[in-house]
C-alpha cells in the first residue's frame, strides 16, 4: 500500500456513517483499515439509500479500501479477536454509545493496557461524559442541538435539514484531525496514545461561526435566512430570467464595487455609505432588490458570463447531473470511473484532499460481508484448525 498513512493500521468498530467515514479517509490515504461487522448481515449501511443488486451504492463508496471481518461480539471468541487486533493497531475508531465497548470488555482501559500507544477515536452523540452521555445520538440530533438546523431554511418557515448526513460527517472530520494529532505525538516519541473524544453535537457547534458570542454579548439569536449570509452584504441566491438561480457573493469592498458596476448601478458602487460591509448590511434589502432586478432580466448564462468578466464570485446551483457533466470536476479527477464486482460501471467521488507527493487512491470498492475474515485471522496467528473452530461456533462469518 502507498500513501502518507501507509504502515498505519486502523481497526473500525463502527456502523453507518460517523466512524466509517472517518476510517474511510484513513483507508484512502494508505492505512490498512480492518472493519468489524456483525455476523448477521453486517453494517446496516449495506441496505441504506439506493441499492444495486441488493447492496447500497453508498456502501461501495463508504467502505472502499477496507477489509471486512465478520465477528460475533457476543461471543468470547469474537471479542478475543478484537483484543488481538487492537494490540496490533495504531488507531481504533468506534461509534458505540458510551460504555458499550466497556460492557464487552474491549473499552479504552482494556485495549490501551495491552497497547499503550493506541489512539482511540470515540464518536458519540454527546461525548463520553456529561449528563447526556447515555442518550442515543444520531447526526440529525447533533445538527438539531448544535444549532445548524435552527438557522437552516427560509425566514418564517420550519427548520430545514441539509440533504446529507452533515452532523455525522463533521464529527468524522474532527475525529480524523484528532487522531492524526494524537498519532503525531506517539510517532514523535512525545507520549503514549490517548482518547479522541468526539461529540456529534460539539462538531456541529464548532462550525457555527460567531453564533455563540453574538448571543452572549449582544443577545442576538441568529435566525433562518434562506439563501442569504447574515451580516455579510451582498451575498444571496438570486432568480434568473430562465427560471434558474445563481449564487452571487459580493462580500468584499472591492468585489462589491465591481458587482454594482456590472449590474449598471454606478450610483451604488460610488456611494460612500456603502463602502464597507457594516454599512452595507444596514441597506441589505435595497442591495438585494437591485441585484434581483438585474438577474431576473437575464438568462443564467448571460449573468454568469458578465460576472466572470467583472471578477465577481458567482455560480449556479448544481444538481448531481450538473456535477457529472462539469468539465472542472472531470479535470480534477473528482468523478472516478469505477467497476463494481459484477462488472457494472459508474462514477464515484474522487479523493479529497489532493496531496502532490503522496496522493490517496482507491484500491478496491466496499467488500463483501466478511470477505477478509479468514485472511485477517491467519495474519493474527490463528492456525487453520482455530479458524475452522471459530467459523463453526459462529464467532466469525
Amino acid at each position: 500500500m502507498s500513501g502518507p498513512l501507509a504502515g498505519i493500521r486502523v481497526l473500525e468498530l463502527g456502523t453507518l456513517v460517523a466512524a466509517p467515514f472517518a476510517a474511510r479517509l484513513f483507508a484512502e490515504f494508505g492505512a490498512e483499515v480492518i472493519k468489524i461487522e456483525d455476523t448477521r448481515g453486517g453494517d446496516p449501511l449495506r441496505k441504506w439509500r439506493k441499492l444495486h443488486n441488493g447492496t447500497s451504492l453508498w456502501w461501495y463508496l463508504q467502505a472502499r479500501n477496507k477489509k471486512s471481518v465478520a465477528l460475533n461480539l457476543k461471543s468470547p471468541d469474537g471479542v478475543e479477536v478484537v483484543r488481538r487486533l487492537a494490540a496490533t493497531c495504531d488507531v481504533v475508531i468506534e461509534n458505540f454509545r458510551p460504555g458499550g465497548l466497556e460492557k464487552l470488555g474491549i473499552g479504552w482501559e482494556a485495549l490501551s493496557a495491552a497497547n499503550p500507544n493506541l489512539v482511540m477515536v470515540r464518536i458519540s452523540g454527546y461525548g463520553q461524559d456529561g449528563p447526556y452521555r447515555d442518550r442515543p445520538g444520531f447526526g440529525a440530533l447533533g445538527e438539531a442541538m448544535g444549532g445548524i438546523r435552527y438557522t437552516t431554511g427560509q425566514p418564517g418557515s420550519p427548520p430545514a435539514r441539509v440533504g446529507v448526513s452533515l452532523g455525522d460527517t463533521l464529527a468524522s472530520l474532527h475525529g480524523v484531525v484528532g487522531a492524526l494529532m494524537a498519532l503525531l505525538r506517539v510517532k514523535s516519541g512525545a507520549g503514549e496514545g490517548q482518547v479522541v473524544d468526539v461529540s456529534l453535537v460539539e462538531s456541529v457547534l464548532n462550525v457555527m461561526e460567531s453564533l455563540i458570542p453574538e448571543y452572549t454579548l449582544l443577545g442576538e439569536v441568529r435566525e433562518r435566512s434562506g439563501g442569504a449570509l447574515p451580516g455579510i452584504s451582498p451575498s444571496n441566491t438570486y432568480q434568473t430570467a430562465d427560471g434558474g438561480h445563481v449564487v452571487i457573493a459580493g462580500n468584499s469592498d472591492a468585489i462589491f464595487r465591481r458587482l454594482m458596476i456590472a449590474i449598471d448601478r454606478p450610483d451604488l458602487a460610488n456611494d460612500p455609505t456603502l463602502a464597507t460591509n457594516d454599512r452595507r448590511v444596514a441597506r441589505n434589502a435595497e442591495l438585494d432588490a437591485a441585484i434581483t432586478h438585474w438577474t431576473t432580466g437575464l438568462t443564467t448564462k448571460r449573468i454568469l458570463a458578465a460576472l466572470e468578466r467583472a471578477e465577481v464570485p458567482a455560480g449556479r446551483i448544481y444538481s448531481a447531473a450538473d456535477i457529472v457533466a462539469d468539465p472542472h470536476y472531470q479535470a480534477r479527477e473528482m468523478l472516478l470511473p469505477t467497476v463494481l464486482h459484477d462488472g457494472t460501471r459508474l462514477a464515484m467521488p474522487g479523493i479529497v484532499p489532493k496531496l502532490s507527493a503522496t496522493p490517496g487512491g482507491v484500491r478496491w470498492n466496499g467488500p463483501a460481508h466478511g470477505e477478509h475474515s479468514r485472511a485477517v485471522l491467519h495474519d493474527l496467528g490463528y492456525d487453520e484448525a482455530e479458524v475452522a473452530r471459530l467459523f463453526e461456533n459462529g464467532a466469525v462469518a
